[in-house]
């Protein structure tokens, strides 16, 4: 019996031995067959005119009171949170456009179709946890659209770049709506995480780009979506934010604790193509430190005002102080120091992508007041 024991322990760790191997090696493909879909792209019919007219569209805007995620506010560890105050306006009112990451990890579209269950609820904890450190702004507008699925980014198939054409064209007319509504002299920050920074910087290029919009941005914050400093930056209408009270500018970082092991994110960033036409190849990705405010640097974890440590199901969180710090290597990737406790959804290689605004919640919230304050002196 215990040699039989034996046999089957040894089998059971050569098969476990077996798996680690070919998800090393075949991460990648094993990623797509998940995630990737197998039917055929289906044209969305576009938006009515008008469409954005309809609050139902929008997961934030004026008028939806409590239940308005982004004007969440957290407590910090120890004490508890008061309910969000309603916006008032003041000296440094300014206006927010925030679109939310991928929250759609179904296969058998290429699309979410609006009023999809899951891929809306998902979406909500993003705007609650990433909208919410800009909730001083007197307005946050954060719109549903019919963001293109994981599998779009994991593929090279001409649906791919279907489907986020398709989600861009929703995510333009949303800003056009918004434009359209807040008052002419409102300043105007722009956020957005993952998908939602792609579909700005390309909003960045194609509808502000040349417009008396550019001189309106007082920041944008594209977070976790790689920039290259010398394919991409140049053909966008703002510079880096290379201060803290810099205005009229970009901010990005991506965050990965150590030891960090971004092998095949570098690697599909080299191979894809920057806005000049050309490929990226090692060229250095644009890094905010988001502790300090500036491109680059080095700042310990003393000087993290708060983090956002969510619980279990991402529904709420409180902010604890002096979590991690933010060092931005000579990649361009931001490095947080030993793992933190986050939760459940860091990705393979210590890339903590999905945590990438709450880890400097309260740094950001800081940021975006003085760089309101650096526009308006301007």
């Amino acid at each position: 019996m215990a040699k039989k024991f034996l046999w089957i322990t040894a089998a059971l760790i050569i098969l476990t031995l077996a798996v680690l191997f070919a998800l090393r090696v075949w991460a990648s493909e094993l990623t797509a067959i998940a995630f990737v879909p197998t039917t055929e792209f289906t044209q969305q019919d576009p938006m009515q005119t008008n469409a954005y007219e309809d609050p139902a569209l929008w997961y934030s805007r004026p008028g939806i009171g409590v239940n308005d995620p982004a004007r969440w506010q957290p407590a910090i560890e120890g004490e508890q949170a008061g309910p969000p105050a309603p916006a008032e306006p003041k000296a440094n009112d300014f206006a927010v456009f925030f679109v939310h990451p991928t929250s759609f990890i179904d296969r058998s579209a290429w699309n979410a179709a609006i009023g999809n269950e899951q891929a809306e609820r998902v979406a909500k904890l993003y705007v609650r946890g990433m909208a919410s450190p800009f909730n001083a702004a007197d307005e946050i507008w954060a719109p549903r659209y019919r963001q293109a699925t994981v599998g779009a980014f994991l593929t090279d198939a001409p649906e791919a770049e279907m489907a986020l054409d398709a989600a861009y064209a929703d995510v333009a007319q949303a800003f056009a709506y918004f434009r359209s509504s807040i008052d002419e002299n409102t300043p105007i920050v722009l956020v957005g995480h993952s998908q939602g920074s792609l579909h700005l910087l390309r909003l960045l290029r194609e509808e502000i780009a040349g417009t008396t919009d550019a001189d309106r941005i007082v920041a944008a914050y594209v977070i976790g979506w790689p920039i290259s400093l010398k394919h991409d930056l140049p053909q966008l209408p703002l510079p880096a934010c290379s201060v803290a009270d810099q205005a009229g500018c970009i901010l990005s970082w991506s965050s990965f604790a150590e030891p960090a092991d971004p092998e095949q994110v570098l690697e599909t960033y080299a191979a894809s193509t920057g806005f000049n036409g050309e490929k990226r190849g090692d060229s250095p990705i644009l890094c905010t430190n988001p502790i300090n405010g500036k491109i680059g640097g080095s700042s310990d974890q003393d000087n993290n005002l708060g983090t956002l440590v969510p619980d279990d199901d991402l529904s709420t969180g409180v902010l604890v102080r002096h979590a991690v710090p933010a060092i931005c290597d000579d990649r361009g990737l931001l490095l947080i120091g030993d793992p933190p406790e986050m939760g459940r959804y860091v990705l393979p290689g210590n890339n903590y992508h999905v945590y990438d605004i709450p880890l400097f919640w309260a740094n950001t919230q800081a940021d975006v007041a003085a760089r309101v304050t650096a526009w308006q002196n301007k």
